[in-house]
Formats: C-alpha cells, structure tokens, sequence
C-alpha cells in the first residue's frame, strides 16, 4: 500500500518527467535565419519550400527565423540561438572571428564561386569608377560582402576611396533598397549583389532605360550556409546532403534552386573566404 509520502513522490516524479518531456518537445525546433539582404516578405518567400525540405531531412520542425539586420544574424549564430545561418562572405568572416573560430560553412551556390558586384547609375554622365568622385554613393548594408565590402575594395584598387572621394556615402540596408535609391534619385549610383540585379531586370521591376550597370567587379567567394562547430556530426552531415541533393529534375529541388538564385549547391570551406578576411582587413572593417 502506497502512503501518502508515497504517492505525493511519485506525483512529483511524474510531473517532472512530463515537464522534461514538454521541454524536450519545445527545444526541438531546428532554427534557421539568414542576413537580411532584401525585403522581409522575399526573405520569406526564398525560405518557405527549403524549410519544408529541411524538415523532411532532419525529421523535426524547422523554422526560418528573421533578423532585424546583419549583425543579429552573425550572433544569433555564434550564440546558438539559431542552427543554420545564409551568410555572406564577410558576416561568415564576422561570425569566424566572433567565434574564436567555431563557425562551419558547409555549402555554398555554385554561383558563389565567382560571385560579382555590380555599380548602377541613372546619371548618362558616370562611365567609370572614377566618375564617382563627388558623387552620392551607395552601398547596401555596412556588413554586405556584395554590397560593400568587396565594390569598396574594387573601389580602393581603382584609387577611388569612398571616404575621401565621394560628396557622400549612403547604407541603404539592402540590395533592393539600393536600386530604389538609384531610381529614385537619392543617390547617383549604387553598389549590390549582380544576382539581385539580374533578378529585378528579369522581372521588369527596374526600368533600364534609365538605370544602368556600369561597372561590372572580378568575381570572387560569397554566400555560403553556416552551422556552429558543437553541431553533432550526424546533423551536419545531414544538412550537407539536404542541400546537394537538391537538382532540378524534380518540382522541389527546382523551386527551390530557383528561389535561391542557384543552378545547385557544391560543398565549401572556410579557406575559401581567405579573400574576403584580407579584403576587410585591408578596409580595416573586420
């Protein structure tokens, strides 16, 4: 026969493996984000089909979690409030860096082996880089690789320098935002993403008979998806799987390369952004 101390331990006990229990189901959520690049509601769009994917992948939730600007994205990954983080190649250079080295790229677009900057105008009068000079400029996002560190340091190569030789320099925060600026009038010309560009020509959300690319960057190493180092192995090996085994001959994989602006996905490494750590160095921006 139980006695009442009994029963009341055993209530306890009982309580508190449903409360672990209900713990463990609420931590069970895989959080992905990704660098705040464009407008909220594309981020969204791009995010919908692969977090499906991924749930199928991993067999959990998963969700696409926004953040409010480049530098929210780099912690919540170094912190571990999220899982897996779309960065670009300087926030994954940032997010290195924070992490005394615990950041992992595992993939990257094909396309981000010879990823590009382009320089648009509306101004019939700017030909060159150097044309620039006492112009309003703007860039993207201060943490951008495409839309600002990378055109500076094409810029500085030029022995064009933003701070000295430009009347001023604009953030706009993203790449959309930088075409508004351009087309609008805000500024004379602009610095983003050619993937976006080309996106926004293709979809006729930009008139190009009044706003023109007029110069064209080298390519080098961008985006890429990165996860913590104290991810498990397993899960790692998963993620990497999810995302090459993504092609175009089937509806999902196709929405979503699409989407993402990718013909597919190959494997990356931290070597690879050696460039972009030099380059931010140099801009003394890292």
């Amino acid at each position: 026969m139980l006695t009442n101390t009994s029963r009341t331990l055993r209530a306890l006990f009982t309580c508190a493996v449903l409360s672990l229990t209900a713990a463990a189901h609420a931590q069970a959520v895989f959080r992905v984000t990704a660098i705040p690049d464009e407008s909220p509601t594309e981020l969204a769009r791009k995010a919908a089909p692969l977090v499906k994917h991924l749930e199928a992948t991993l067999g959990m939730k998963v969700e696409f979690t926004p953040v409010s600007d480049y530098a929210a994205a780099v912690e919540a990954l170094v912190n571990k409030k999220v899982d897996l983080a779309w960065f670009g190649g300087f926030t994954f250079v940032q997010a290195n860096a924070r992490s005394g080295g615990k950041i992992i790229p595992l993939v990257q677009r094909e396309e981000d082996e010879q990823f590009k900057s382009v320089f648009i105008t509306s101004e019939p009068g700017i030909k060159t880089l150097a044309d620039l000079k006492g112009k309003d400029v703007s860039f993207g996002s201060q943490s951008s690789t495409s839309g600002h560190l990378m055109p500076r340091s094409f810029l500085l190569q030029a022995g064009v320098d933003p701070d000295k030789d430009f009347k001023r320099v604009a953030f706009s925060g993203a790449h959309d935002a930088t075409i508004a600026a351009v087309a609008s009038g805000k500024v004379q010309a602009g610095a983003l993403n050619i993937s976006v560009w080309e996106r926004f020509v293709a979809d006729k959300k930009v008139d190009t008979t009044k706003v023109r690319v007029f110069y064209t960057t080298p390519p080098y190493f961008d985006y890429n998806w990165s996860v913590h180092a104290d991810m498990p192995a397993a899960t790692r090996e998963k993620l990497t799987r999810a995302f090459l085994s993504l092609n175009k001959t089937t509806p999902e994989g196709k929405d979503i390369l699409e989407l993402q602006r990718a013909t597919r996905f190959v494997p990356t490494k931290p070597e690879n952004y050696k460039g972009i750590e030099a380059a931010a160095r140099s801009a003394s921006l890292l």
